[in-house]
């Protein structure tokens, strides 16, 4: 019989800095039943007592929190040891080291990284022109985009668009369904845009195109999934991109994130040169 761990996350803002350090903690640790436990913006020891109570009457329960201010960090690393629950801040130790190499004490203000600063309003910008600019529309000022990403349909084109778009980066993204579908202004000058192709082995786009056609309930579009007409796209699409010199990245087995890395790295490349 399987164990299954109760995991307590406990921050004192949104939370979603802990949710990732713990999606990523989780993926090196296979055949491990676990039920995640969230409480956001805990900033009070009442608050702490009573999630604690929680984890009391569970059993293997295991606590990991993000809590900025030190005293109530203590208060929870004390409180856990005297009850013997496993507790890990993710922080602590980190603010802590850079205090020390920038010679600077630390704000330990929660939600830090959600100050309504520039960079933030920024992203918000970033987010409006994305969702904008989806799917070929607006394509009369897609030149003020940061990035512009090419490809067949259903090639990740969108949730890498947004997540770029979360990073700061103003995205439009083109659906290739004929040889017009690329603006001309793209075409006549390639190099002067942070243009990027993305591709997929056909066999598994024929299958994700299954998948929603299904959901949608559409028997009818028999071309969208045909794998002839699909490997015909993708060859098109590809020679496209060869021919503009355009990147290209193939998604296939690439999570949304590894692509926008990927992507960032090249936009960083195509600054490089361009302010160079």
């Amino acid at each position: 019989m399987i164990n299954t761990y109760q995991i307590f996350l406990i921050s004192d803002s949104t939370g979603e800095t802990l949710e990732r350090i713990f999606l990523s903690l989780k993926a090196q640790f296979k055949n491990i039943d676990y039920k995640v436990n969230s409480f956001s913006f805990t900033r009070t020891e009442n608050q702490i007592h009573k999630i604690l109570d929680l984890a009391l009457k569970q059993e293997n329960s295991i606590i990991l929190y993000t809590i900025v201010d030190n005293s109530l960090a203590k208060f929870l690393a004390n409180t856990c040891d005297k009850k013997k629950i496993p507790c890990f801040g993710v922080l602590g130790n980190l603010i802590l080291n850079f205090s020390k190499l920038f010679n600077q004490k630390a704000s330990h203000e929660p939600s830090g990284q959600h100050a309504l600063n520039e960079e933030y309003y920024d992203r918000i910008e970033a987010i409006q022109f994305t969702m904008n600019h989806d799917d070929g529309n607006l394509l009369s000022d897609v030149e003020k985009s940061d990035i512009i990403l090419l490809g067949v349909s259903r090639t990740s084109k969108t949730p890498t668009s947004i997540y770029l778009a979360n990073k700061g980066f103003k995205t439009a993204n083109i659906p290739l369904i004929n040889k017009d579908s690329i603006p001309k202004n793209l075409k006549e000058n390639p190099q002067n845009f942070c243009i990027v192709g993305l591709t997929t082995e056909p066999e598994r786009l024929a299958d994700v195109r299954k998948n929603r056609m299904n959901s949608l309930k559409d028997k009818k579009n028999q071309d969208y999934t045909n794998l002839d007409k699909i490997k015909k796209e993708i060859e098109e699409a590809k020679n496209t991109f060869k021919k503009f010199k355009w990147p290209t990245i193939d998604v296939t087995r690439k999570s949304v994130e590894e692509t926008a890395a990927s992507i960032i790295k090249i936009y960083e490349i195509f600054t490089s040169k361009k302010n160079g």
